[in-house]
């Protein structure tokens, strides 16, 4: 079980990942792909860390409340692969599971 100092630290770097990739997204080149990867890597691993902990860190759950429609509503072309990727986010975090993953369905679907 992972202490709440070990979830206070996964939670900085989420939020560290966040800043670096709105940060990113402020430079007119190519779409920050690489910077979303990173953060969404960090939110995976803060998931694991709290795994069904009912409360979760208040600027984590702000991060992640209605990314697909942030990335939405951005002016540059978003890869579809990041809208996908932010929808697993929100259901990891707010659902816990992750509604993408195929292979260990429960029987019957």
């Amino acid at each position: 079980m992972n202490t709440e100092s070990e979830k206070e630290k996964l939670a900085e770097e989420v939020i560290d990942r966040w800043v670096s990739f709105q940060m990113a997204l402020s430079n007119k080149g190519q779409y920050p792909t690489e910077e979303f990867t990173a953060f969404a890597a960090c939110v995976r691993g803060y998931v694991r860390a709290v795994n069904r902990d009912p409360l979760i860190h208040r600027e984590v759950a702000t991060a992640i409340n209605g990314l697909v429609d942030f990335l939405k509503v951005e002016p540059r072309q978003v890869p579809d692969a990041v809208v996908y990727e932010a929808s697993r986010l929100e259901s990891l975090l707010f659902s816990g599971y992750d509604p993408h993953f195929e292979g260990d369905e429960p029987p019957g679907l």
